[in-house]
């Protein structure tokens, strides 16, 4: 599914400072679509949410509708780049891919900076964990190795981002220059770290810790019932179901290993930035001829807002384009 997919490939791995444990799930990348796909129903200020961190969301949502659409419709302009008045696929295709870059690039530099503000050549493990967990130093080892308490969620934080940082550490020196902190900030995006991004998904999900994903653990990981809800299911969980058994475990033995989970979320030759521009199109296009007009977009505002194509909303609040 697109969805589990987008969500378990376009996540930034660390933000500045570190995380409450609550936001682990989001910063790890985590394939929760409980409140993405809620009954059935796109649930669009996720993206805010997700994507742009909660603080940048708000400041999104208190712009004059108005003001947002008329945003919206200059960027629609942009994206129409051989000014014929329709945004194809391939047009929405290359703006998506150009957003994407844009954002791995400045979040990199901005916690290049962070971290590494005399701007030196590499980047120490050391120097990397002390800045970031160095507030661990504090805490007794019973607080680090009690399950399911807040210094055991940093200590397994800790522990995953050395190991992520020593498939991002290229020539194994122990430091990592500014491409190799890209890709370790940003692992869906560099096929160097495919197999870590595969770990921490499998890692996520398996909630018994036997090393493999079982249907109930695939199908809880997307779908938590709310209190009071009735016992039958939305019908695209159903399908999830059916997706599971028919297609990712390939071996019919009831769970899905770590070859098929890298199957799932990083098929060999998947175009991201293809599926959802598909997507957009599919969800914009009111007339069917598989292009888009500005009145398209602007009358499906609500979906553009929440998507790749406009950074998942932040080239709106933009002042400097605009």
């Amino acid at each position: 599914m697109l969805r589990s997919l987008f969500v378990a490939l376009a996540v930034s791995a660390v933000f500045a400072g570190v995380p409450t444990p609550e936001e682990t799930k989001r910063m790890m990348g985590h394939l929760s679509d409980a409140e993405h796909f809620k009954n059935e129903h796109h649930n669009k200020q996720y993206d805010h949410d997700a994507f742009l961190g909660e603080d940048q969301a708000k400041a999104f949502d208190q712009l004059p509708p108005e003001e947002s659409k008329r945003r919206l419709g200059i960027i629609a302009d942009k994206i129409d780049s051989d000014k014929d008045g329709f945004v194809t696929l391939v047009e929405l295709k290359d703006w998506i891919r150009y957003t994407q870059k844009r954002y791995t690039e400045e979040d990199t530099e901005r916690h290049w900076r962070q971290h590494n503000p005399d701007n030196s050549e590499k980047l120490a493990w050391e120097d990397y964990k002390k800045n970031v967990y160095g507030f661990m130093d504090e805490m007794s080892e019973k607080e680090k190795n009690t399950p399911n308490s807040e210094g055991f969620a940093y200590a397994s934080l800790l522990k995953r981002d050395r190991r992520r940082w020593h498939y991002a550490d290229a020539d194994q020196d122990g430091s990592l220059n500014r491409t190799e902190f890209a890709a370790f900030l940003h692992p869906e995006e560099n096929p160097t770290m495919r197999d870590v991004v595969v770990l921490e998904t499998l890692e996520d999900i398996d909630k018994d810790k036997d090393g493999k994903v079982s249907l109930e653990e695939y199908i809880g990981d997307m779908y938590k019932p709310e209190d009071g809800e009735d016992d039958e299911e939305p019908d695209w969980v159903k399908q999830e179901r059916e997706q599971f058994t028919g297609y990712r475990d390939t071996n019919k033995d009831g769970f899905m290993d770590e070859h098929e989970v890298k199957d799932w979320i990083a098929p060999p030759e998947f175009d991201h930035a293809e599926a959802e521009a598909r997507h957009l199109v599919f969800e914009a296009d009111a007339d069917a001829d598989e292009k888009l007009t500005k009145a398209e977009i602007l009358e499906k505002y609500d979906l553009f807002v929440g998507s790749q194509a406009t950074d998942f909303g932040e080239a709106l609040s933009r002042h400097d384009e605009f």
